[in-house]
């Protein structure tokens, strides 16, 4: 789980710092688009919020919290992937289904382990 606390901030910082190529890579186009570069920036501070929560917990009960809270995020995230199939090229919604549903997943074991032991 530290690695994916890790690589949120790696990818939260990237859509913090350049926005549009950010955008570009997830499919959302690549011209200037203000309203865009704001949800990307909105994306990269959740993130990176959900990796340092992760990451500066003390305890296990924190990091247990944090985990949960991530896969609710991710988890709702492949569900939004899944829906934006009609608009999307089919390479970009794989993409972030195939990503978003692997971090779901491993959220998923954390979760089940914290919570059975």
């Amino acid at each position: 789980m530290a690695n994916l606390a890790r690589g949120r901030i790696a990818v939260g910082l990237a859509a913090l710092a350049v926005p549009r190529l950010t955008g570009r890579a997830m499919g959302m186009g690549g011209g200037a688009d203000p309203g865009r570069e704001y949800l990307v920036r909105a994306f990269g501070a959740r993130e990176v919020a959900l990796g340092a929560g992760y990451l500066l917990s003390r305890d296990g009960s924190g990091r247990a919290l944090w985990a949960r809270v991530g896969l609710a995020v991710d988890a709702a995230d492949t569900m939004s992937a899944v829906r934006t199939r009609p608009g999307l090229p089919l390479w970009a919604t794989a993409g972030a289904v195939g990503i978003a549903g692997a971090a779901a997943g491993l959220g998923a074991a954390k979760v089940a382990r914290d919570l059975l032991g």
